[in-house]
């Protein structure tokens, strides 16, 4: 595996409905690894992979990113491109190591994370079940979609944001779900009296959310 992670794995062969959750800024592969015992009653795989982009949060005390913050919360094309393919290849490596349901990857981020989640999906929108994606945006980044568009009809897209969010303002959110829906996906937009946080009603939604609309579909052959 190229990019150091942390990972849930639950018992038994397998295969199993899983989890790729992506960190934000400034945090690392064990910040949403927490979330692992609640999401399909610890029955999920959750694999947390860490950016590669470092710096101190406070001295001696590192952080990581998918690519450099700014506060226009602007990105650069070219590191995001190469985040992106390094989580492509994480994903590749992943499904060959880990007995992953191949019919219920779902990709969930959290602000930073939330970016890199929804680019993975609107690449190749047909290898997810579900996109969530918490306290983010959707930067312009030259228009991620993949080959399949039509794969993205009706996708199931869960999006939650902060009302006091102080480091993404509410409007970003807005005009994602916009764009999201313009696509043709099947997005439930939630605001929630918080932060730049995942408060525990948000939480309890999320993980009944994934449950309903994911996880707990037949797939037929």
């Amino acid at each position: 595996m190229d990019l150091l992670y942390t990972a849930h794995v639950p018992p038994g062969e397998g295969p199993f409905p899983t989890v790729l959750a992506l960190h934000g800024w400034g945090a690392s592969a064990h910040d949403l690894l927490g979330l692992a015992p609640v999401l399909h009653r610890g029955q999920a795989l959750v694999l947390c992979p860490q950016g590669e982009v470092s710096f101190e949060v406070a001295p001696g005390m590192p952080g990581f990113g998918w690519w450099p913050i700014s506060m226009d919360h602007g990105v650069d094309p070219e590191v995001f491109r190469s985040a992106a393919a390094s989580l492509r290849r994480f994903l590749d490596q992943a499904c060959e190591r880990y007995p992953i349901d191949p019919h219920k990857i779902v990709a969930m981020g959290f602000s930073q994370g939330g970016v890199m989640a929804i680019d993975l999906v609107l690449r190749e929108p047909a290898r997810f079940a579900g996109l969530i994606a918490l306290s983010t945006w959707l930067p312009d980044v030259g228009a991620p979609l993949g080959s399949e568009p039509e794969a993205l009809k009706n996708l199931p897209v869960l999006l939650m944001h902060g009302s006091r969010d102080p480091m993404i303002p509410l409007e970003l959110a807005r005009e994602a779900r916009q764009k999201l829906l313009s696509l043709g996906m099947n997005v439930h937009y939630r605001e929630y009296e918080m932060q730049h946080e995942i408060s525990p009603e948000a939480l309890q939604e999320l993980v009944g959310w994934l449950e309903e609309k994911v996880f707990s579909l037949i797939q037929l052959a």
